[in-house]
């Protein structure tokens, strides 16, 4: 039923075309309606530059805003329940400006990755290595599809709850609107700025995990021709190091790829590194003293999404540094001991490149791998630990 739909998460036969690039067809739409991309007709140009500045003022800047003065004007009126699930989302909010400044601002070497990518595509000759490239597309995209899905689910289990209770469920603040008289008015507002807010946040959290998926594909695809390295018979040693040559450009694109990438993924991690033991600490608080059964399923819902945020793409850069070691295995268990001179040479130097991990950090501070992850969500349970040991929640009911 969802492939339907969404078409391009399902494999396309080797009959047509798919290019590396296209796994990042549906997240391109959402960041292009964002005004984060550029127009494809230049002549919108200006239009379309207001329209990104536009987006960026009320998204970026004011609905932050709009949530702090919130707690400055009516902090009275909340409860420990409803100021620490709108406190929780807070904090994700600005975080969530900051790192959306961070891939906006990325978009040149963005589309510089892609072009290597297009350049790595133009070794995919066999149906089996276009087949790879079809299925790790396919799973690119479906990616994206299920984000939307799990961040969407938060606000349809939070909203209608809400609306029926005739309370609101982000508290934010709109001049010219008395939230209490014009209930219904400023309940919409909210449900529209915060799917739009997290359909935002969706775009920093997916465009990593997309980007280093389709450099894991063709690091794949790189092993298996390291594997297969002189293994075809008839063959005069210029050619054998013709294909030596080929799979050592091959390397220098991958690392070209993620060079262009990194300053873009630096900041957006390190952002979600600092948030993610805040913001899972406040809702497990939240979940175990405040909530109601239906609350308490909405927080669920959403320390999930925020564990999405790092969980997937730590794990990816883990298994990637494991495929480099493993390209290196390859390499040397290929059939080059017959080798003439300048082939092991060669094949010595390419050795040692290959044994130099491929590796991303956060922020030129943190390593971006599963102990970092599982360091920061060791935070939030020391933050429950403090709540309980000095029995503030008892002081806050």
């Amino acid at each position: 039923m969802l492939s339907k739909l969404f078409t391009h998460i399902s494999e396309k036969p080797l009959s047509e075309r798919v290019k590396s690039r296209d796994a990042f067809i549906y997240l391109d739409r959402v960041m292009w309606s964002f005004g984060w991309t550029e127009p494809e007709n230049k002549k919108w140009n200006l239009h379309y530059k207001l329209w990104s500045a536009s987006v960026t003022v009320v998204l970026l800047i004011l609905l932050p805003i709009s949530v702090s003065i919130e707690y400055i004007q009516r902090f009275k009126t909340f409860s420990a329940g409803e100021f620490l699930s709108s406190f929780e989302i807070g904090v994700n909010m600005y975080g969530s400006s900051f790192k959306s400044a961070f891939t906006m601002l990325g978009f040149r070497k963005r589309q510089e990755a892609k072009m290597l990518l297009d350049q790595l595509d133009k070794r995919c000759i066999s149906d089996e290595e276009r087949s790879t490239v079809h299925r790790y597309v396919a799973m690119g995209n479906l990616f994206d599809i299920l984000y939307h899905i799990f961040y969407s689910t938060f606000v349809v289990m939070n909203f209608p709850y809400f609306l029926m209770q005739r309370r609101h469920a982000w508290r934010m603040y709109f001049p010219f609107i008395d939230s209490e008289k014009q209930f219904y008015i400023s309940s919409i507002a909210e449900c529209f700025l915060m799917t739009e807010a997290i359909y935002m946040d969706l775009c920093t959290d997916v465009c990593p995990l997309i980007a280093m998926l389709m450099a894991k594909c063709h690091i794949n695809l790189l092993k298996k021709r390291l594997r297969n390295l002189r293994s075809e018979p008839g063959k005069t040693e210029e050619e054998y190091l013709s294909e030596l040559t080929e799979c050592i450009r091959d390397h220098r694109l991958l690392l070209d790829y993620v060079d262009a990438l990194r300053p873009v993924f630096s900041g957006t991690i390190f952002v979600q590194f600092l948030l993610i033991g805040t913001v899972l600490g406040l809702s497990m608080i939240n979940l175990m003293f405040f909530s109601t059964f239906w609350t308490g399923v909405a927080t669920c819902l959403f320390m999930f999404d925020v564990s999405m945020e790092t969980f997937p793409f730590c794990y990816l850069c883990n298994m990637i540094i494991d495929d480099c070691q493993e390209m290196s295995d390859c390499l040397f268990q290929s059939n080059w001991t017959s080798a003439d001179r300048r082939y092991k040479s060669t094949l010595v130097y390419f050795l040692h490149n290959l044994q130099q991990p491929i590796t991303l950090t956060a922020g030129g501070v943190f390593p971006i791998c599963m102990q970092t992850n599982l360091a920061m969500v060791k935070l939030a349970f020391s933050v429950v630990t403090i709540m309980k040991q000095f029995n503030l929640a008892d002081r806050f009911q």
